[in-house]
């Protein structure tokens, strides 16, 4: 990658937070937490590890003992937004098709929520350009998104799981385009946004995978 000269910008007082002794995970993790608020302010190109060891109240070489280069920084960005929680933390919904198809675009709109414009901008490949190390980790996380939602919807167990799967991931496009809308240009509100995934889900379940899962 090429490298990007840096220099140390002003940052407000109140965005510098204090110095404390913290164990190795809990500055690892501050390190990543303020990553994450800086490559959803702006691109990555604009990110200065400068500011952001400042914005963190560390010195800049931890970042690089932490994390590497600031590529390796973006990367461990990419895989916290697309890390799904583990299914044993999760309850999987029940009731009608209807019941589960809301439950699960709840769980999909609070993933986007939690994470807001970072999760739009690294999903929507807005980082380092065409980077293979990125497209892996997005690839895989489409993967196991669309197994997660087919367990949601209790459609994990079908022959035809794999075409299932690739409908799901198509799905995906919309969620992604859909949590744009939301997030970033504030043209539709959550619940909108819920309504268009709820109805193009419960379609694509009890339309589309009707007709191949026969």
């Amino acid at each position: 990658m090429p490298a990007h000269s840096e220099t140390r910008p002003t940052v407000a007082a109140s965005q510098v937070p204090s110095r404390r002794r913290l164990d190795p995970d809990e500055r690892r993790a501050q390190i990543l937490a303020r990553a994450i608020e800086m490559f959803g302010e702006r691109p990555y190109a604009a990110v200065s590890t400068a500011e952001l060891a400042q914005r963190a109240g560390v010195a800049r070489g931890l970042i690089n003992h932490y994390f590497g280069n600031k590529r390796d920084l973006y990367l461990a960005v990419v895989r916290r937004m697309v890390t799904l929680p583990r299914p044993d933390n999760m309850v999987l919904p029940t009731g009608s098709d209807r019941d589960r198809v809301d439950a699960s675009v709840t769980w999909l709109l609070d993933i986007i929520g939690e994470h807001g414009s970072t999760w739009v901008k690294v999903t929507g490949h807005e980082g380092i350009g065409d980077d293979p190390e990125v497209q892996r980790i997005l690839d895989e996380a489409d993967d196991a998104a669309a197994a997660r939602l087919l367990d949601m919807v209790g459609l994990s167990g079908s022959r035809h799981s794999a075409e299932l799967r690739a409908m799901v991931r198509a799905y995906g496009g919309l969620v992604k385009t859909a949590g744009r809308e939301w997030i970033i240009r504030g043209t539709l509100t959550r619940e909108q946004v819920h309504i268009l995934l709820a109805d193009m889900l419960f379609a694509l379940i009890t339309t589309s995978f009707a007709k191949i899962d026969r």
